[in-house]
């Protein structure tokens, strides 16, 4: 199998990205693997936070049977208006072996789910390369889905090209002075724009089965923000020209205030039904057409 030779071959290079941590564009440079740990909070070991189908995903992942969803534990965004800010900021999970994590993959598997749904991977991709090697070579089948927060490395999507069969990062925000104060990230736009076209050029525009279910391609969510903070008329226009028109778009409505938005005057509200609407406009008017539901 091509995946299992893959991710064998990978895996080690992928390792050594942990000697002095490069793997998101934080750059942190610790030694992992000696027990350093950097702005993701992220160690020696995968830490996951749950395993389970999920049917709160877009239909074209949940189908009948949930999309199989393995929720790591920490983030390199650290974004303070994080909706699962206890496992991305608080680190709660247990440490896993590579062993063990190929385990919950085939489990996902054997219970039926469409897919394997990989959330806030990136500080732990050689965990994950090394588990998908082990889980070839017993048998997994599934669509990998990489779901992500879109401010990635190419170094690290390098390494995933030919193993993920599925993108789905966020476009969070497109203002540098959003990305600093949100996230600590005032170069997320740039960087997340490299990365998303990196991943099209990857994977293509999303293709799915006769049943509705996804098979390969780009999924990509943008989560609106109240006070039009999540810049979404660029957002837009970089997705439609700079991407593909036919990119398959999760324009997310579910915003609420968490962690430290409540003292945001800027985001301490949900969104309108009127702010919604005007992203939809929006992305319509630049040609978006596939829109997920």
């Amino acid at each position: 199998m091509v995946k299992k030779k893959l991710a064998k071959e990978r895996a080690n290079q992928a390792k050594e990205l942990l000697t002095k941590c490069k793997l998101c564009p934080r750059d942190c440079k610790v030694n992992r693997l000696k027990g350093g740990m950097g702005v993701c909070g992220g160690g020696k070991l995968a830490r996951i936070a749950s395993v389970a189908p999920h049917f709160g995903e877009e239909k074209v992942l949940v189908g009948r049977h949930g999309s199989g969803t393995i929720f790591f534990a920490g983030c390199g965004l650290r974004c303070s208006f994080c909706q699962n800010y206890q496992i991305s900021h608080l680190n709660q999970g247990k440490e896993v072996s590579a062993a063990k994590l190929a385990e919950e993959m085939l489990y996902l598997q054997y219970i039926g789910c469409h897919n394997i749904n990989l959330v806030t991977p990136t500080h732990f991709l050689p965990h994950i390369i090394k588990a998908l090697g082990i889980a070839y070579s017993k048998g997994l089948e599934l669509p990998i889905v990489y779901n992500c927060g879109g401010y990635e490395s190419l170094e690290a999507l390098e390494l995933l090209d030919g193993l993920v069969d599925i993108y789905m990062p966020d476009l969070k925000f497109t203002d540098p002075g959003v990305g600093e104060e949100l996230s600590h990230a005032a170069d997320y736009y740039p960087v997340a724009q490299k990365a998303i076209r990196e991943m099209h050029r990857q994977v293509g525009d999303l293709e799915v089965d006769g049943e509705g279910i996804a098979q390969r391609g780009l999924l990509l969510r943008h989560l609106v923000l109240p006070n039009g903070v999540a810049g979404t008329q660029e957002a837009m226009r970089f997705i439609a020209q700079e991407v593909s028109v036919n990119t398959y778009v999760n324009i997310m409505d579910q915003y609420r205030p968490c962690y430290k938005a409540t003292e945001n005057p800027q985001l301490n509200r949900r969104i309108t039904k009127e702010e919604y609407q005007k992203a939809l406009e929006i992305a319509r008017g630049y040609g978006l057409h596939r829109f997920a539901d």
